[in-house]
């Protein structure tokens, strides 16, 4: 298949907490502990409005939703407010500097991504250490390369990112598109490639879009209207598929599908084959499961025929060949598997098994003529090559128990490229020969770290119900398991997402401090297929919760750390998680990390593309059970007056139009009014920035920085040597 990269790849982990970039370490420092001298905080007031929803005969205050609204002075002045509040916290602490300074130093040095070839050109990213954005270069005929496309350039600040970069067919012209101040919304814009030249007008109101080439002449993108109100929360339910033909006005390019109330979809997506015989349609209305069509490019007008017409799977186009199609399917295949159809009849009652469904979860990839299966076993990756009629090729050797990527290119590549890591093994890229299996080393990492010195673990523990859940845990070699240890429990738990091992620069500063990094992987991924996921959606959301109180409850008692050393923290739905646990095992934790969490379970689906999230969480209004057991677990509906939570830092920013920032700003101002404890309860709104992705480096690590020290300081710890 036609190889896309997107710059998104690369730092959305960033929003999550385990950032893909790679890292260095110098020799580790013991932390030193002393008795910590608090400064009394003062919270700003937070105004308590009168609004009062129903639900099924039941009321629900609301106090601070004046706090929804992005666009009024009001919640501006908040903001600013609590920022200033948080800010003269952190400044307090005495070795923030030290670990900003610690951060920048494993941060600084060159790394590169694996080629890709386009036309007569070969590509790939680099960054030199510490700028703000990967930068796009290409080799030359000479072998000398040059910058062809820097993001560094698109705003001073760095807060302007390349999203999604698509090549044309003979690879003459370039689409890509950019992310301004971390905003789902986009801009696409179409450059020649010899001259570097913009060729027309960028496109613009673009979201949740991919970039889908037929030949030389044209792309299909997705985008909703633009919402009334504010274009940062406003509801946004119909998304639609456009073909824009080069030279021509974006207000003439032609809805291919989407536009019709028969066809509304909340995300609606596109792929032509690598010989733009044919166009591949999804349409979904949640973010598991989609509906999928067919268009024969070849002829003028033709319909659009019906592969799939419900939404009880997920189905992909992976390639063709001629007339024959190949899909990955977790249809009645839990686990996936891939099927082949002639595109005459693609139905699935015409489907034929190339790769069959395994008792592990399948991924899939095509290069150099074959297709490469990648397997999770245990949340750790296995990759197997077969050709297209299913056979098996061979087993690929792996440098170790990691996660890879890659393993893609067109059918004519003879060198493929993958990429190996994990939590203790920084980054490295190989060369894959597809006709003999070889594997050498491209480029390995410059991190300054030696993976000798620190050890990653699996173990399995057993949550509420008795379910064996699986945990990496991840430090350095000599750590004495006597209760003392700072330990990061990280978790996410949702949206078939699955947590696989991969090095971070943040978190090997973590380890090289002394600390423990703890990874569950917990019900509602997707690490052993659809049936672990679904056992942590809707009514059995509480699942993924106990499954991160079990692993807390388990470092604990191994010795691996204790409740005055324990920080639990995750981003999105991972934000969620820390919310709810929080809320219900206050006393479990010393510090809470929620990062753009979705908080308020009543109303998310109110906000952007929130709806589209109901599979795994459901919705307040579908019925009076769902509702209760929302607000069971919402937490913004759960902190109580007179409790002591944990010192809390709510990390959000203020262009998150994915999770809004209200959730947060919710969730912090009940804290600040009912917590009784002496923790501080904090949120920090980072400006000009979005959920994470294309977030530049200079604002990670001020991030991480302001993370580990008050994550360090609430647990006691007064200086660094």
């Amino acid at each position: 298949m036609k190889h896309v990269l997107s710059i998104l790849a690369l730092s959305l982990l960033a929003a999550c907490g385990s950032e893909s970039t790679t890292s260095s370490a110098t020799e580790p420092n013991a932390i030193t502990m002393t008795e910590t001298v608090k400064t009394p905080l003062s919270y700003p007031q937070t105004a308590k409005g009168d609004v009062v929803d129903s639900y099924f005969e039941q009321t629900v205050a609301d106090p601070y939703r004046w706090l929804e609204d992005d666009r009024s002075a009001e919640t501006e002045a908040w903001v600013k407010a609590q920022n200033k509040v948080t800010f003269g916290y952190l400044e307090q602490i005495p070795y923030r500097e030290q670990i900003k300074q610690k951060l920048a130093a494993s941060w600084n040095y060159e790394k590169v991504t694996a080629p890709f070839k386009e036309g007569k050109y070969t590509y790939f990213y680099k960054n030199d250490g510490l700028q703000n954005q990967y930068v796009l270069y290409r080799e030359l005929d000479d072998g000398s390369s040059e910058v062809f496309l820097d993001p560094n350039t698109f705003s001073s600040d760095g807060t302007t990112s390349l999203a999604e970069v698509s090549f044309s067919k003979d690879g003459s012209k370039l689409a890509y598109s950019i992310s301004e101040g971390g905003s789902d919304w986009r801009k696409i814009i179409v450059i020649d490639v010899e001259s570097k030249q913009q060729l027309e007008p960028e496109l613009v109101d673009v979201k949740f879009s991919g970039i889908s080439w037929f030949g030389n002449e044209g792309f299909y993108y997705s985008s909703y209207d633009k919402p009334d109100g504010s274009e940062l929360s406003a509801k946004t339910d119909q998304h639609k598929l456009y073909y824009h033909k080069l030279g021509t006005p974006q207000k003439d390019d032609a809805v291919i599908f989407g536009a019709t109330e028969q066809q509304k979809h909340r995300y609606v997506g596109a792929s032509v084959t690598e010989d733009d015989h044919y166009l591949l349609i999804s349409a979904a209305v949640s973010t598991s499961g989609n509906k999928l069509f067919l268009k024969d490019l070849t002829k003028p007008g033709s319909e659009l025929v019906t592969i799939l017409d419900h939404t009880d799977s997920d189905t992909d186009l992976l390639d063709n060949e001629g007339s024959k199609l190949y899909l990955v399917t977790n249809l009645n295949a839990p686990n996936k598997k891939v099927v082949a159809v002639d595109a005459a009849k693609p139905q699935p009652e015409h489907w034929v098994d190339v790769i069959p469904q395994t008792d592990n979860v399948l991924s899939v990839s095509t290069g150099g003529g074959y297709i490469f299966a990648e397997y999770m076993v245990d949340a750790i990756a296995k990759v197997q090559q077969y050709d297209y009629s299913g056979k098996l090729v061979r087993d690929v050797t792996l440098p170790g128990l990691g996660s890879v990527g890659g393993f893609s290119g067109k059918k004519e590549d003879k060198t493929l490229y993958y990429t190996f890591t994990n939590y203790t093994t920084a980054q490295t890229i190989y060369s894959f020969a597809p006709e003999s299996g070889n594997s050498d080393v491209y480029n390995k990492s410059g991190a300054d770290f030696d993976s000798n010195n620190y050890v990653s673990e699996q173990v399995f523990y057993t949550s509420k119900d008795g379910t064996k859940v699986p945990m990496l845990i991840s430090y350095k070699k000599g750590l004495k398991r006597d209760g003392t240890n700072p330990t990061i429990l990280y978790g996410y738990g949702g949206f078939n997402v699955s947590l696989t091992p991969g090095f971070s620069i943040p978190n090997a500063v973590w380890m090289e401090m002394g600390g423990v990094y703890a990874v569950p992987n917990l019900r509602g991924g997707g690490e052993y297929g659809k049936a672990w996921h679904d056992a942590g959606t809707q009514l059995k959301k509480q699942n993924v919760f106990d499954d991160f109180i079990a692993a807390a409850e388990y470092l604990q008692a191994q010795g691996y750390t204790s409740k005055d050393k324990l920080a639990i923290r995750g981003g999105s739905n991972g934000g969620l998680l820390v919310g709810a646990v929080m809320t219900q095992r206050p006393e479990l934790m010393k510090v809470a990390l929620p990062a753009v969490g979705v908080m308020d379970m009543l109303r998310y689906h109110t906000f952007t593309a929130g709806a589209g999230w109901a599979y795994d969480y459901g919705t307040s209004e579908q019925s009076k059970e769902m509702f209760d057991y929302l607000r069971g677990y919402s937490p913004v509906h759960n902190v109580k007056a007179g409790v002591t939570y944990p010192a809390t830092m709510v990390t959000t920013a203020d262009h998150d139009d994915r999770v809004v920032p209200a959730h947060s700003f919710k969730f912090a101002a009940e804290l600040q009014d009912k917590d009784t404890g002496a923790n501080p309860q904090l949120i920090r709104i980072e400006t000009n920035a979005g959920h994470g992705a294309g977030t530049p480096v200079s604002k990670q690590i001020e991030q991480m920085a302001d993370i580990f020290s008050f994550t360090l300081y609430n647990m006691g710890y007064q200086q660094l040597p």
